[in-house]
């Protein structure tokens, strides 16, 4: 099988930081288009939007949707109508139905999707799953807290219905959960705080719980002005777990396992990619996304001052 060829839609900055250099770092793609409203890429075809893309580019096996999520389906859907593999970017879609539809076509196609979830390929998340595996979970905390302007600077789709607002990185935290903790875990309780001038939240507290009964309590919020907190704490039969740096650093009892080893996701998932389309398989767990539809099911709302940015 020669080179992958890869066409990028939407060059915001989770494409310019990682897809595009980690693509062109790794032998087994190349890049040759891309799809925006506003930005242009060096050394390769550009287009407008991806229709124009899959019209008039240059030929393409895989499609990487880096948009914001309420056009997701839509890049997607088309991507595969034209015998595309497809590398979704998190959050996947708006809806959960609208990633079932997604699934079903792709094995329609016969196509490879793979719906991402970053923060499950941080450098100590697997060695937590690990830790955590032959244990019975006690109890938990997570503590998500950033702040907006640095992080999500200008970016109002994210305040938009179908942006996710602080579940944009909060997501990050719950697939992180979902992969560690060795049984389900469900939503039990949330309330909701929402900028009066915003259709989605700007912060969040949450009670998950296991299927055996284990409590996690969890925290997120976008108002944070401090140094950014990503940090969860698992308590277990067997001892102590401490992630942070959004899974980068792992502590068991104590004792430092793995120190702070950064930018590993995106290299990783895209080794995944090519794996799955050499095997002509798809990637796609639902779970991060169906937690967090469920704390917008079940959340208390509140309103909050407005968001300035």
């Amino acid at each position: 099988m020669g080179r992958i060829r890869v066409g990028i839609v939407g060059v915001g900055k989770i494409a310019k930081d990682q897809h595009i250099p980690v693509v062109r770092a790794n032998t087994a793609f190349e890049l040759v288009a891309c799809a925006s409203r506003l930005t242009k890429v060096d050394g390769i075809a550009n287009f407008p939007n991806i229709e124009a893309m899959l019209a008039d580019g240059p030929d393409m096996d895989a499609i990487a949707i880096c948009t914001p999520p309420q056009a997701h389906y839509e890049a997607a859907r088309l991507a595969l109508q034209h015998g595309k593999h497809v590398f979704l970017e998190k959050p996947p879609c708006q809806t959960t139905t609208q990633l079932d539809e997604l699934t079903r076509q792709a094995r329609q196609v016969d196509r490879t999707l793979f719906q991402t979830w970053h923060a499950q390929h941080a450098a100590a998340v697997e060695a937590a799953q690990v830790s955590l595996k032959p244990c019975t979970v006690r109890s938990g905390r997570v503590v998500w807290k950033e702040d907006v302007r640095q992080w999500h600077p200008g970016q109002a789709w994210i305040w938009q219905a179908g942006g996710f607002g602080v579940f944009d990185p909060g997501i990050n935290a719950v697939s992180i959960l979902t992969k560690i903790v060795p049984e389900p875990v469900f939503v039990e309780a949330a309330d909701l705080f929402f900028p009066a001038n915003c259709s989605s939240p700007i912060a969040a507290n949450v009670a998950f719980a296991t299927a055996s009964g284990a409590r996690i309590e969890a925290e997120f919020d976008f108002r944070y002005a401090g140094v950014p907190t990503w940090d969860i704490d698992i308590e277990a039969d067997r001892g102590a777990l401490h992630l942070t740096g959004q899974g980068s650093t792992l502590v068991v009892d104590g004792k430092e396992v793995i120190a702070g080893t950064a930018n590993t996701e995106y290299p990783s998932l895209y080794r995944r990619f090519a794996e799955l389309i050499q095997q002509r398989s798809s990637d796609v767990d639902r779970r991060p996304f169906q937690l967090v539809a469920d704390i917008f099911l079940v959340g208390r709302r509140s309103t909050v001052e407005p968001f300035e940015e």
